[in-house]
């Protein structure tokens, strides 16, 4: 290569680096990012402090990330070039069979957080023991996909154990408070009960789990035939396809819908507008189409029935409560959603002042490991 060439090359490769960081500084910011149902990084403030500590070239590089001009299509152009060089995965996630994407959850389970969560989950299980007792209370932890579906992994995959995770929740708990999901998904694993494109489980696998758990308590139990199925989107990408900016297979999102009539009222959030159904249907036209349960995170959701078991329910969760939750209308007078990572007041005042009689625990297991707010449980 001769030195005309190799200056050419090179005055290309300085005004690709150098155009596409003047277009992302002068193209307007984004604050949400709809495709990956996320708040993007905003320019941060420089202060003498900031740039001394290295806070300021740390949230810098985050904002250039985020603000990357034509970022979802140089993410999909990474994937497609991955998948062409047959890669088994990217940006933490596998290639499975059947058109799965499925989570890794590299480090969820091994960081300090999740070491000290079941430990924090067992502490506020015992100081309710005995105002709720074991019975009145239930502690339900989901596996991820990528626990239950290990038969459509690549192969040589070799994803954390969570089954073990699992064990050391349990193991904090009162005996009789812990409920197995785990088993039951691995019943039903030949059946379609993650999606393929979402971390969420499907609808399906929420109702195989609440018919188990019915079926403990002592409450009605529900079959399919009770409910008419309504297949509300065919064309669903969720949070996973997002992060590899890749055309898949999409996903169907069903919602079981009683086929007795059931009035209730849900509000969401104090002074939000009383509403009538649990189904947000608005939501169905946008990217986070899961958000048709409740609308998506809210820090309280305050649901009324006319149930009348003298029985008032705290459902303290994540969004893998969101399509449970509807199966539980008929079984109580009134059930509170409280999601601790929004939730800016004490929870034992809440618990004290609520009048409660159960109280069920509802998390994802990589959420679980991963979720700081839950040491505000004990406070």
């Amino acid at each position: 290569m001769n030195r005309r060439q190799s200056w050419n090359i090179n005055t290309l490769f300085l005004i690709l680096i150098f155009g596409f960081t003047i277009a992302t500084l002068i193209k307007p910011d984004q604050e949400y990012s709809e495709s990956e149902n996320r708040t993007l990084a905003q320019m941060p403030e420089p202060t003498v402090e900031t740039v001394f500590n290295g806070e300021f070239e740390s949230d810098y590089e985050t904002y250039l990330t985020d603000q990357f001009v034509a970022r979802d299509a140089w993410i999909g152009l990474k994937t497609d070039v991955e998948r062409l060089m047959l890669k088994s995965e990217s940006n933490d996630i596998y290639f499975a069979d059947d058109d799965y994407l499925i989570e890794k959850h590299t480090g969820a389970f091994t960081s300090d957080t999740a070491e000290l969560n079941p430990r924090i989950l067992g502490q506020f299980a015992e100081m309710y023991q005995e105002q709720f007792g074991t019975e009145h209370m239930t502690f339900m932890v989901v596996p991820n996909a990528v626990e239950i579906l290990d038969d459509k992994l690549p192969l040589l995959a070799s994803p954390y154990d969570q089954e073990k995770y699992l064990e050391q929740i349990r193991a904090e708990l009162p005996d009789g408070t812990w409920f197995d999901t785990a088993a039951i998904l691995r019943d039903h694993k030949e059946e379609e009960i993650f999606y393929r494109t979402d971390h969420h489980w499907e609808t399906l696998a929420a109702f195989y789990v609440y018919q188990a758990w019915a079926e403990q308590k002592g409450y009605e139990v529900p079959s399919e035939d009770d409910f008419e199925i309504e297949t509300a989107s065919d064309s669903f990408e969720g949070t996973i396809q997002s992060k590899l900016g890749i055309d898949t297979r999409k996903d169907t999102l069903e919602l079981y819908l009683p086929k007795e009539d059931l009035f209730y009222t849900v509000q969401t959030d104090e002074g939000a507008p009383v509403e009538y159904s649990v189904y947000d249907r608005t939501a169905l036209e946008t990217k986070s189409k899961y958000d048709v349960f409740f609308g998506g995170n809210h820090a309280m959701v305050n649901i009324a029935t006319r149930a009348d078991t003298g029985r008032k329910l705290l459902v303290i969760k994540d969004s893998y409560a969101h399509c449970f939750v509807p199966f539980l209308l008929k079984e109580f007078d009134a059930i509170d959603m409280l999601d601790i990572r929004y939730y800016n007041q004490k929870v034992s005042e809440l618990i004290q002042n609520g009048g409660y009689t159960d109280i069920l625990f509802l998390y994802n297991a990589s959420g679980f490991a991963e979720d700081t707010s839950i040491s505000r449980l004990t406070y």
